[in-house]
């Protein structure tokens, strides 16, 4: 279902946009997370937050395990949208190299880029992955990795019906995830502003400073207390950061390829 309706949950302010947000969700997220930040975005900022397939109302639609797919579909899903509003990507986790792989599908059919990249959790994609794979595990064992990793609802994990449900979906992520394959490409022309957790023990400063070679513009890196979720637990002193660069001058504009 390529339907913008299906993909997009638009959370717009009162006030027209000027500006628009895409938000990608981590492995196993859903759109629920975000829907706190609209009352701290500017009012003329839109927040539209990817609703990927196996998961919420498209529980029923098979999730993707190849990242190059899926980014083709999210590329037909924006061609939806209006071309005259600048728009900036966010992505956590997964949702970071989601973000980032279709914005070089956007470059590559010469539209235009995000004016801004914004990054969290995530290590730079040229780097390896150092964790190990988890998308191979039987599901007990997931399960126990997802309490460990931190972030799943403990009340979720505990209902063995709803983990059911939502591992299909959090098992194609890790696939997805663990099977990426960077392929070397000239830096995006976008600034990059990328974001971690002091503690967080899949992703270390130095690899979230590495997405400055990933752009010929701008970049800046913020750290932020917190583990792998820090996004929730630090999250009004980073979308306040989000929101002072989405409001910024140079997001009067969008970026040419």
């Amino acid at each position: 279902m390529s339907t913008a309706a299906a993909w997009l949950v638009r959370l717009e302010a009162r006030a027209p946009s000027r500006m628009r947000l895409f938000c990608f969700p981590c492995a196993g997220g859903g759109t629920t997370p975000y829907r706190s930040w609209r009352k701290q975005l500017p009012p003329e900022v839109g927040l539209f937050v990817v609703r990927l397939p196996g998961r919420e109302s498209r529980l029923t639609e098979p999730p993707y395990t190849d990242l190059a797919l899926l980014t083709e579909e999210v590329c037909r899903v924006l061609a939806q949208e209006p071309s005259d509003v600048p728009f900036a990507f966010f992505g956590h986790s997964m949702g970071a190299r989601i973000a980032f792989e279709t914005a070089r599908s956007l470059r590559r059919s010469r539209r235009a880029l995000p004016t801004r990249l914004f990054v969290a959790g995530c290590n730079a994609p040229h780097l390896p992955n150092r964790n190990p794979p988890l998308h191979h595990l039987p599901d007990r064992e997931l399960k126990q990795q997802l309490a460990r990793l931190g972030g799943t609802p403990r009340e979720l994990l505990d209902n063995d019906e709803l983990m059911s449900l939502a591992l299909p979906a959090i098992r194609a992520d890790f696939k997805l995830w663990e099977t990426y394959c960077y392929r070397s490409e000239a830096a995006l022309g976008c600034p990059i502003s990328a974001y971690g957790g002091t503690s967080d023990p899949r992703v270390s400063a130095d690899e979230i400073t590495a997405w400055r070679e990933q752009t010929s513009a701008h970049f800046d890196v913020t750290m932020l207390p917190g583990d792998h979720f820090f996004v929730q637990s630090a999250a009004e002193d980073m979308v306040r950061d989000i929101a002072s660069k989405s409001a910024g001058p140079y997001a009067a504009a969008a970026v040419a390829g």
